[in-house]
C-alpha cells in the first residue's frame, strides 16, 4: 500500500534564532543579553533532535524516507503511496492534513514534557509498533471533518481547526453574509467558522470574552460550543459586530449543518483574506468583487489513533 514515509517536521526556536542571527554564539548573546535563558532553548532543540533521531531509527528499511519541513507541504505531490508522520506541536498536523489528500497520519509528540498534544497520540519510541500496524490496515483511524473556503474565482483553501474571514489588519471588515436564505450587511473584526477539531481552539476564545463580560455584567455566561471532531457541522462567530447605519448584527453565531453553506461578499476595496489555522502567510485575498462558500469539504482528514 505504502512505499514511501514522509516526515513531516519544524524548525525549533532555537533553529529559527540561528537563521536570524547566523550563529548559536550570536543567538546566545541576544537571549541573554535580554534577560532569557538560552538553556530553555538548548534543551527543546536537543530533545526535538533526539525524537528525529528515534524516529529515523523506527522505520522500516525497505521504503524510500522523506525528511520535509512543514513550510514546504504545500508546494508537495503527495500521492495515495505516501505515509505522513508529523513530528511537532498539534497545528502541524492541522497545517499537514489539507494537503496530504486524506492519506493517513500518524501524529507523533516529540516533547511530551511540553505539549499537550491532543492531536499527538503517539511517541517516537512507539513507531516500531504504530508503523507495522498502519501498513497491514490493523490501525484505528479517526476521519476528521474539515472545512471549505471556494472563491468565485476558483480558489480553493481547505481548513483543519478553523477559517478565517475578514481584513488582513486591525480594521474593521465589511461584506454581505448569508446563510438560510437570510443575508446582512456586516462591519467586524472578521469571521470565525469552526471544525470540530477546532472548537476547543481559537473559537473558544470568543466565549472566553462573552463569558468574562457577562460575569462582569451579572449575566449567565454561554457554554462554549462541543462538537466532536467527526461531527459534520461548522459553527461559525462574527468577532465584535458593530451596529451602524450601514452594517446589523442579527446573525453573529450559527450553525452551518451538513450540506448547507454559508455565503460571504466582500464590500471591502483591498486588505480582505482568508486564511486557515492560523497560518496568514498562506492567505488570499478577499477583496471587492469575491464571493466565497463555507461548506463542510469532501474531504476529510484521516489520523491514527491509539
Amino acid at each position: 500500500m505504502f512505499e514511501k514515509v514522509v516526515i513531516i517536521t519544524r524548525k525549533t526556536r532555537l533553529a529559527e534564532l540561528v537563521e536570524r542571527f547566523n550563529t548559536v554564539g550570536q543567538a546566545r548573546f541576544y537571549i541573554e543579553h535580554s534577560g532569557g535563558d538560552f538553556r530553555e532553548y538548548e534543551q527543546e532543540d536537543l530533545v526535538y533532535r533526539q525524537a528525529m533521531d528515534i524516529t529515523r531509527r523506527s522505520l522500516p528499511t525497505d521504503m524510500k524516507v522523506q525528511f520535509l519541513d512543514r513550510a514546504l507541504a504545500p508546494t508537495v505531490l503527495f500521492t495515495e503511496q505516501d505515509l505522513i508522520i508529523t513530528l511537532g506541536q498539534d497545528g502541524i498536523v492541522a497545517n499537514t492534513a489539507k494537503y496530504v489528500k486524506g492519506q493517513p497520519i500518524i501524529a507523533v509528540n516529540p516533547d511530551a514534557a511540553r505539549f499537550d498534544g491532543i492531536l499527538l497520540p503517539f511517541l517516537p519510541s512507539q513507531l516500531r509498533e504504530v508503523i507495522p500496524a498502519v501498513m497491514a490496515g490493523k490501525a484505528h483511524t479517526r476521519e476528521v471533518t474539515m472545512a471549505e473556503a471556494r472563491l468565485n474565482d476558483g480558489q480553493r483553501m481547505l481548513a483543519f481547526n478553523d477559517l478565517f474571514i475578514g481584513a488582513s489588519s486591525h480594521v474593521s471588515a465589511r461584506y454581505m453574509l448569508t446563510l438560510q436564505g437570510k443575508s446582512e450587511q456586516q462591519s467586524s473584526s472578521g469571521i470565525l467558522v469552526s471544525t470540530g477539531a477546532g472548537s476547543t481552539g481559537w473559537i473558544s476564545s470568543a466565549f472566553n470574552m462573552a463569558g468574562g463580560i457577562a460575569a462582569a455584567l451579572g449575566g449567565r455566561c454561554p457554554e462554549p460550543v462541543t462538537m466532536s471532531w467527526e461531527d459534520p457541522r461548522l459553527f461559525f462567530i462574527t468577532r465584535e459586530p458593530f451596529i451602524s447605519r450601514h452594517s446589523t448584527a442579527d446573525l453573529v453565531a450559527g450553525w452551518v449543518a451538513d450540506g448547507q453553506e454559508l455565503l460571504l461578499e466582500s464590500n471591502m476595496p483591498t486588505g480582505g483574506c482568508i486564511f486557515s489555522d492560523g497560518i496568514q502567510a498562506d492567505s488570499v485575498e478577499f477583496n471587492a468583487g469575491a464571493v466565497v462558500h463555507v461548506r463542510r469539504a469532501a474531504e476529510k482528514a484521516v489520523l491514527i489513533s491509539a
